[in-house]
């Protein structure tokens, strides 16, 4: 099967008014290349949905990134192989009270049952759970922990990547995104095109890299100090940034360097996107990128750099009608606000929802709370996934993005109405509107997973 003839079996369709069972709701996988959003308040089962969906991709071997804000996504590694309920043991939550932490044996049959009943309702059996894990591998990269896969933030600037060999474009715009995080975290301007810092180590780290050097920080420091070029642009390098401040400098990123939280960032995995999204011994890959231990800050800077690079990565690839990745951000409320707001991730997910189409990648974004986001920017998704909405402020900002008459609309009312695990699905390409039940995910739904449990999840079963 083709990614062109794909279908994800997402669950079952119903008709609008809830009375009529239509069959199993199939989404072309080409469709979410004009991206999809889906919404839904606490409890509306969006998160399980949003599961299913990467699900769905893996056995239709489309690759898949995953952004995950919250410790809920890392439950894909949790897609056991069979209903054996040893496997799923470790995982399942002991009852109130109990004295040693871990579920008892009635407990965990009773969880096994549960899915097995759950799955099989929807036809899927141990030979589908068994192909599952044989055709795919899900990893999980914890940025500034080795909980899950480390991951080195700022590999584009301080290890040199064959890219300044073949594509400079993209080489430049993944240090750009480099130092700006470099310079947020010493609480100064990061923006490229207002940032005279951000110039001056452009101009150092590019140079060393054209040589065929890596541009680690600490070769930088005495570059800053004592500069190894004259002019930047048409001014001297004392005029364009004076010594003073290039002394400022140096201090504040001499402090960043010393600093032990920093040093877990500079550790781990290449930050390469293209590499993340090629099989692993045949198999096709979901990567998760978790942020849920970060702070709020950390998380945006973090992630303003994994997306800077995913699109450098879209934007080196030909041009294709067919679905050959998937971007799926799950929370994404705070990440693309609307304007003037402008924290790092905002405009290379603004970027992807406007390009990423025409280069076969779909972006799917998930929120619980629609008021805080641009829409201008997802006013481009053909696909929307409605969950239960409970305010009517939120409901009137989702007709409106929809580009609705809210007074004439029957979307409102009835994502007022719908009950757990329903959605309203509008599909630009569909020719009506339709409901969804989203059929049991494979993988064991434990709830947000700490740093202790991704790292235990990550031993051979």
């Amino acid at each position: 099967m083709t990614t062109m003839t794909a279908r994800l079996r997402l669950g079952a369709r119903h008709s609008i008014d809830g009375r009529h069972g239509l069959g199993a709701f199939e989404l072309p996988a080409h469709h979410l290349l004009t991206h999809a959003v889906v919404v839904g308040m606490t409890g509306s089962g969006k998160t399980g949905l949003v599961t299913v969906m990467v699900e769905e991709a893996l056995r239709a071997e489309i690759p898949v990134l995953v952004i995950d804000v919250k410790g809920d996504l890392p439950n894909l590694a949790l897609a056991f192989p069979s209903f054996d309920p040893a496997l799923m043991a470790p995982w399942v939550e002991p009852t109130a009270g109990d004295e040693d932490g871990v579920a008892d044996e009635p407990v965990v049959l009773e969880a096994a049952r549960q899915r097995e009943e759950g799955l099989r309702a929807w036809e899927i059996g141990e030979d589908q759970l068994a192909e599952l894990e044989a055709r795919s591998t899900v990893r999980v990269l914890t940025p500034g922990s080795d909980a899950g896969e480390p991951l080195h933030l700022l590999s584009a600037l301080e290890r040199r990547s064959s890219r300044w060999d073949h594509d400079v474009a993209g080489a430049r715009a993944a240090l750009s995104a480099a130092i700006s995080l470099v310079l947020r975290l010493t609480g100064r301007d990061g923006d490229p095109g207002k940032s005279r810092e951000h110039a001056l180590l452009s101009v150092l780290a590019e140079a060393r890299l054209r040589r065929g050097e890596s541009a680690p920080l600490d070769a930088l420091v005495p570059e800053i100090l004592e500069p190894p070029i004259g002019f930047i642009g048409a001014l001297p390098v004392d005029a364009f940034v004076p010594a003073r401040l290039r002394g400022e400098l140096a201090a504040d990123l001499n402090t960043l360097i010393a600093s032990p939280s920093f040093a877990s960032w500079r550790t781990g995995r290449e930050l390469d996107v293209g590499a993340w999204m090629e099989k692993v011994d045949g198999k096709t890959p979901a990567t998760i990128v978790s942020v849920a231990h970060l702070d709020d800050e950390e998380r945006a800077l973090v992630l303003g750099v994994v997306l800077e690079e995913v699109l450098t990565w879209v934007r080196s690839l030909p041009g294709s009608a067919r679905l050959r990745a998937l971007i799926v951000f799950d929370e994404v409320f705070g990440f693309i606000p609307p304007h003037p707001a402008s924290p790092p991730t905002k405009r290379p997910l603004v970027a992807l929802m406007k390009q990423a189409r025409a280069y076969g990648v779909g972006c799917v974004l998930a929120t619980q709370n629609p008021m805080d986001l641009d829409y201008r920017a997802l006013s481009n998704a053909g696909t929307w996934v409605l969950g239960r909405l409970q305010t009517d402020a939120d409901r009137a900002r989702v007709v409106e993005a929809l580009g609705e008459d809210e007074k004439k609309s029957q979307l409102g009312a009835l994502v007022k109405k719908l009950s757990h695990r329903w959605f309203v699905v509008r599909d630009a390409k569909a020719p009506e509107l339709c409901l969804l039940q989203p059929r049991w995910a494979m993988s064991y739904l434990r709830g947000p997973m700490t740093q202790s449990e991704i790292r235990r999840a990550r031993a051979p079963r």
